[in-house]
């Protein structure tokens, strides 16, 4: 299935983004970034395709350019092409790539990513934090751009660029990352919900419709990755808050339904394909059996279509006009792989049969497979979304190779050597983008904590001399001789890296590094009176 769809966009797409199926040509949808090629990228490797993964790194690194004149998704570029990126670069050993020095943290795929994450931080300047929905590559937000953005649009950025941050040094992904699902957890309601559109310039909910599905989604889910990914408790503490709001407002019988955001009434009592993601969800947080009861009731719908409609009446048990169609979305099969290694029940793995034969029998065309526009009477619609190559059939490949490297349960792994020290990579652990890109947790530690070290020691230093000089002048000026400080068993000198350039110190620090207060038995060095926290 996945070189059938791959083949077909090489041979009459590329170097468009996605493939047209029915007429075998291509088109630009999301900005003209050969974008089916990037999303596929690590697919290739995780179906074990080492050289076609080689040579797809060398074209991205000759022809890929974000200096074009073209009005982008903020959302749909990070987690497409920041994520697709990200991923292949902390993939490139393991795929054979020849990775120059200072890998993982330094890299050509790395430097696109946060050449292409720059690009979207002109959206993150506005009075809320909270980004506009779309950006101009070249000219930054247009004066006349919709503050209205979806609440996923604003809350989909922190594994992409947390990982963009620990990679490369520079804070500012992170921090406006951060600022972003910050703003949308302050905006809740009284009763702990979130709804669907807010407007980023006045924090002003325009949309008030509250559930887990279309343009919330991703939102949750990044609270529960970023969580998992950074171990971050806060993050976890704001998912488990939402999901006790969410479970007495809008679940009905292991269903979930769209609400008041202000006061919990049913708006529309129907399911989307989008929401399938959240029993994989509830299995990442360990709510095993709810996630299994909502991913049962989701299966007798692909069941009764051979597909997920857009959207389902509940009540009614069917599809909803002008939403019949199927796209050929990854989220049900996403949830049915990770409740398959949480669980092993072989039910799952019959929805998986399911997906292929329904797919291929339904879906496949002369020039891969297209989307479906009416699940009803199966007419298709001449489009092969990118993510069909990124996420459907990535975890159905998956949900079928227990043995996969991605499935690593840490008995083997890769040790690295950077300039920064040793790293283990390839343990397993791997946190999955909103796009189905694996990021390695284990990465974030082989740059972020030793380059973290590095500016706190530099600043250290900075301050030591600087009180060094300040008291040698007043010594000299009370005897003869200099002042001199005790030999000590090793000398300090400035941070350098590999190549003997002194690395460049981030703008802003998140915390202050030193600081006199009571200070605890923890503290572990002191230095003319300034004492250096021991923060573990």
């Amino acid at each position: 299935m996945f070189y059938h769809a791959y083949d077909s966009y090489l041979e009459n797409a590329f170097p468009y983004d996605e493939l047209r199926p029915l007429t075998c040509d291509g088109h630009d949808t999301w900005g003209s970034f050969s974008l089916t090629l990037i999303d596929a990228l690590d697919t290739l490797l995780i179906l074990g395709n080492v050289s076609e993964f080689q040579r797809v790194v060398e074209v991205l690194q000759d022809n890929l350019d974000f200096d074009i004149d073209v009005n982008a998704s903020v959302f749909e570029t990070n987690i497409r092409v920041v994520g697709g990126l990200l991923s292949a670069h902390l993939l490139s050993k393991k795929a054979g790539v020849e990775v120059e020095a200072g890998w993982p943290c330094s890299g050509p795929l790395l430097r696109l990513a946060e050449e292409a994450a720059r690009k979207l931080l002109p959206a993150f300047q506005t009075p809320t934090g909270m980004p506009y929905g779309t950006v101009n590559l070249l000219h930054g937000v247009n004066p006349g751009e919709t503050p209205v953005t979806c609440t996923a649009g604003i809350g989909t950025f922190i594994v992409e660029f947390a990982t963009l941050s620990s990679l490369t040094g520079d804070p500012v992904f992170e921090d406006v990352a951060r600022v972003a699902l910050m703003r949308l957890w302050e905006s809740r309601s009284d009763i702990g919900l979130v709804g669907n559109h807010i407007d980023v310039l006045t924090g002003k909910w325009v949309a008030q419709d509250a559930g887990i599905g279309a343009g919330v989604d991703s939102y949750f889910e990044y609270l529960v990755k970023g969580a998992i990914l950074l171990q971050d408790k806060k993050l976890m503490a704001m998912f488990l808050e939402y999901n006790k709001a969410i479970r007495n407002y809008t679940r009905f019988d292991d269903w979930y339904l769209w609400v008041q955001m202000y006061k919990g009434t049913v708006s529309m009592p129907v399911f989307q394909s989008l929401e399938a993601y959240w029993p994989g969800i509830q299995s990442l947080i360990g709510d095993i059996d709810n996630a299994m009861k909502t991913f049962l009731n989701y299966y007798t719908v692909w069941k009764q279509f051979g597909g997920l409609p857009e959207f389902y009446n509940i009540p009614q048990g069917y599809t909803v006009e002008k939403r019949e169609g199927y796209p050929l979305r990854p989220e049900l099969i996403e949830s049915a792989m990770y409740l398959y290694r949480a669980t092993g029940d072989p039910t799952l793995l019959e929805l998986g049969r399911d997906a292929v034969e329904s797919i291929e029998k339904i879906s496949r065309v002369e020039c891969g497979f297209a989307t479906i526009k009416d699940l009803r009477d199966h007419k298709l619609d001449n489009r092969m979304e990118s993510f069909f190559l990124a996420e459907t059939v990535k975890y159905l490949y998956l949900l079928f190779d227990p043995d996969n490297f991605i499935h690593n349960n840490g008995s083997t792994f890769d040790t690295v050597i950077t300039p920064y020290g040793e790293c283990i990579l390839g343990a397993g652990g791997y946190i999955f983008n909103t796009e189905a890109h694996p990021i390695d947790p284990a990465a974030l530690h082989c740059c972020r904590r030793l380059k973290e070290e590095q500016w706190e020691v530099e600043d250290l230093m900075r301050e030591f001399f600087s009180l060094k000089r300040n008291r040698s002048r007043v010594k000299k000026t009370m005897s003869s001789g200099p002042w001199e400080p005790p030999a000590g068993p090793g000398t300090f000198s400035s941070p350098e890296n590999h190549d003997g350039v002194r690395e460049k110190k981030p703008a802003k620090q998140k915390t202050p590094l030193l600081s006199c207060p009571s200070q605890p038995f923890t503290s572990k060095l002191a230095l003319l009176g300034q004492v250096f926290l021991d923060s573990s």
